[in-house]
């Protein structure tokens, strides 16, 4: 993951198409190793392609998993069994709690 980061770090600095010393700088300047194995697969998969359509590729790959949505569904049958009201009232609380957490950002921010 370091090596892509700086990878990335070195074409948003202007170098389009960066080689393995540039990502070894830019490494050692924050006191990380870089593992030549996995620096040369690294520069093989990405050498003459355009990082943004790699980047692009990939999240469309990301959009077809799942993301946890199967719980509810899972979870909405069970209760229905034992009766209606139950579930709805769940729902609700649930929406309430959720409004709560957004709300409280105690006056900063992470990117203050």
């Amino acid at each position: 993951m370091k090596m892509i980061a700086a990878y990335l770090l070195a074409v948003l600095g202007g170098n389009t198409s960066p080689i393995a010393d540039d990502v070894k700088n830019i490494l050692e300047s924050v006191g990380a190793e870089a593992d030549e194995e996995k620096l040369d697969f690294l520069l093989t998969e990405l050498k003459d392609k355009d990082i943004t359509e790699v980047i692009a590729a990939g999240r469309e790959k990301f959009a077809s998993v799942p993301s946890g949505g199967g719980a509810i569904a899972v979870g909405a049958p069970a209760a229905a069994a034992g009766g209606a009201a139950p579930a709805e009232e769940a729902k609700k609380e649930e929406k309430v709690e959720e409004k709560e957490e957004s709300d409280d950002d105690m006056g900063f921010s992470l990117f203050d």
